[in-house]
C-alpha cells in the first residue's frame, strides 16, 4: 500500500487521536520503574501515531483508533526494550540478593525472611523492597507485552512475526495457569499488587502481615512463576533446589505438576486465554 500524502483528513486523524497516545502512556507508566521518562514514551507514541496515519487503509474495516493504538503500543514497547529498565547497580544488587536468598534457603531449609536477607547483605528493608519493586515491574511488563494485539492489526506494521505471536501467547497461557496454581496468599499478593495495583500497605493489612512480609511473598511468588514457566518451556533454565529431597523441593515439584496438569486440561477445552485473576 502506498504511503498517504499530507492532507487535512490525515491531520485530523492525528490530532483527534492524540488522547489515544496519552492514555496508553499513562497506562504504561503505572507498570514501569519511576526512572522511565514519560516524555520519551510520549514521543515514541506520537511518532507511531503519525506513521499509522500514513499507512492506514480504511478499506480493511479496522477503525483508525484501534489500528493506531496497536501501532502506538508497539512503539512504546520498542522504546522500553531500548531502555535499561533497571540500572546496572540495581540489577547487580538483584543478582546478589537472589544469590543470598538461595544460600540462606540452603542453610535454613526454608525461604529466608526479608530481615534475614537484609542482615546478610547489609541493606535496609526499604532498600530491598525498592530493588525488588523495580525488577519485578520490569519482569511483569516484559511478560505482558502487547497481548491484546490481533494478527490483522500487527501484519501491516513491523511488529512480531506470527511465530513470535504464537510463542508469546503460549507463554501468557502458562503464566495465567501458573498464577492460578499459586498458594492462595501468594496468588492474592500477585493479583492485588500487579493487576489491581493496590499499595503494599493495603495488601499487608488485608493479610494481617507486615509490608516486609508482603515484599517477601511477592519475591517468592515471582520465583515460583519464573521456574514454573521455565519448567514447561525451557527446563534447562530451572534452578536446582538446594535440597532436592527436602519438603520445600517436593512442594515446588507438586506446584510444577499442578501447572502442567492445568495446562493439559486447558488445551482440551475450546476456549481462549482466561483472565489472570481466574481462581479455578
Amino acid at each position: 500500500m502506498s504511503e498517504r500524502n499530507d492532507t487535512p483528513e490525515r491531520d485530523e486523524l492525528i490530532t483527534s487521536n492524540i488522547p489515544v497516545v496519552t492514555h496508553i502512556v499513562r497506562e504504561t507508566m503505572g507498570r514501569v520503574p519511576s526512572h522511565v521518562s514519560r516524555d520519551d514514551l510520549t514521543s515514541a507514541g506520537l511518532a507511531a501515531l503519525v506513521q499509522a496515519s500514513k499507512s492506514y487503509d480504511a478499506e480493511r474495516g479496522v477503525p483508525f483508533a484501534r489500528y493506531a493504538a496497536t501501532r502506538v503500543r508497539g512503539a512504546i514497547l520498542d522504546e522500553l526494550r531500548g531502555i535499561d529498565w533497571a540500572s546496572r547497580s540495581v540489577r547487580r544488587r538483584a543478582r546478589d540478593l537472589d544469590a543470598t536468598r538461595s544460600q540462606l534457603a540452603g542453610i535454613l531449609g526454608r525461604v529466608p525472611s526479608t530481615e534475614e536477607v537484609a542482615k546478610a547483605v547489609g541493606m535496609t528493608l526499604a532498600e530491598i523492597a525498592q530493588n525488588d519493586d523495580d525488577i519485578a515491574r520490569a519482569q511483569v511488563l516484559s511478560l505482558q507485552g502487547a497481548q491484546d494485539a490481533s494478527l490483522d492489526d500487527i501484519l501491516p506494521s513491523h511488529g512480531p512475526t506470527p511465530e513470535q505471536l504464537v510463542e508469546h501467547r503460549e507463554r501468557l497461557t502458562y503464566l495465567v495457569e501458573a498464577v492460578a496454581e499459586l498458594p492462595e496468599r501468594l496468588r492474592i499478593v500477585i493479583s492485588d499488587y500487579f493487576l489491581e495495583e493496590r499499595p503494599m500497605a493495603e495488601i499487608a493489612a488485608e493479610l494481617g502481615v507486615t509490608e516486609s512480609r508482603v515484599s517477601q511473598m511477592r519475591a517468592e511468588a515471582l520465583v515460583l512463576l519464573r521456574d514454573a514457566l521455565n519448567h514447561e518451556l525451557d527446563p534447562s533454565l530451572v534452578t536446582q533446589h538446594a535440597r532436592p529431597q527436602g519438603s520445600a523441593a517436593r512442594r515446588r515439584d507438586a506446584y510444577f505438576a499442578a501447572v502442567a496438569s492445568r495446562h493439559a486440561a486447558s488445551v482440551r477445552r475450546p476456549v481462549g486465554i482466561v483472565a489472570l485473576d481466574e481462581t479455578a
